[in-house]
């Protein structure tokens, strides 16, 4: 059985403070171990911070996002060495705010996702629709195509060591879920494309839900058999709820 995995995505919110406070607390509702695996993505300027204050808990710290280049002439990028000399384990890569946001391209994601891999990092694939898409019934063919450019250029083997999550874009910060059974639904359809590469590889790879997850909905969501956590937005900006989802997943 995979171990399910929690991974909190806090945006561009918190303060050194509130790192040291939210992390304190998180691992204080854990004192016998934690239900999942966890991890927390904070902005940048807090991952210090963040590895820190986890040092000595389960929670792992990750990026929300990987330059695709090593070092160079790129003001402003952060390399995936950086982010594990910094003692980061994971980075998002094409999370939808910055396919929508920054233009990136499904080329440029497939990049970031080799990127974080040869630095040791395990990268978070996000992919998934716009309301407009599935309303035209495009879903799979929009998340097979993001599914399938970092498959082309990594190959199925490097999913051995990356988790999957799946965001319908018109579930993200607007309090409308998709139910377990429309989530179930995409992440089998993710499942099946990698099982059409590597049917072993497919059963071990981590495919998480990011969309308005909440303490009150995880556990129905977390209860179908191909959606192996989440991946919280607003909710793991809070302690007790975001504690709450990790509980859903234990």
């Amino acid at each position: 059985m995979r171990q399910k995995l929690v991974a909190g995505n806090w945006k561009m919110h918190g303060s050194r403070t509130f790192t040291r406070s939210l992390l304190a607390e998180l691992a204080a509702a854990f004192p016998d171990g934690a239900p999942c695996d966890i991890a927390v993505c904070p902005p940048y300027p807090y991952l210090p911070e963040a590895v820190g204050c986890a040092a000595g808990s389960p929670i792992l710290v990750g990026a929300q996002d990987i330059s695709a280049e090593d070092e160079g002439a790129f003001t402003g990028e952060v390399s995936g060495g950086m982010l594990a000399d910094l003692g980061c384990r994971f980075a998002i890569v094409g999370h939808s705010e910055r396919r929508s946001l920054h233009g990136e391209s499904d080329e440029l994601v497939a990049r970031k996702f080799g990127a974080a891999q040869r630095h040791g990092l395990v990268p978070i694939l996000c992919v998934g629709e716009s309301l407009e898409e599935r309303e035209a019934e495009r879903t799979e063919a929009v998340v097979g195509r993001q599914l399938k450019a970092v498959l082309d250029s990594a190959g199925i083997e490097a999913f051995s060591h990356a988790v999957i999550a799946y965001e319908p874009i018109w579930a993200i910060g607007t309090g409308r879920t998709a139910s377990p059974e429309q989530a179930q639904a995409v992440h089998a359809f993710i499942r099946g494309l990698l099982r059409s590469e590597n049917a072993t590889i497919s059963d071990f790879v981590k495919v998480l839900y990011g969309g308005s997850v909440k303490a009150a909905n995880a556990a129905d969501i977390f209860a179908m058999p191909d959606v192996d956590g989440g991946l919280v937005g607003g909710a793991s900006l809070e302690s007790a709820g975001f504690a709450g989802i990790c509980r859903a997943a234990g």
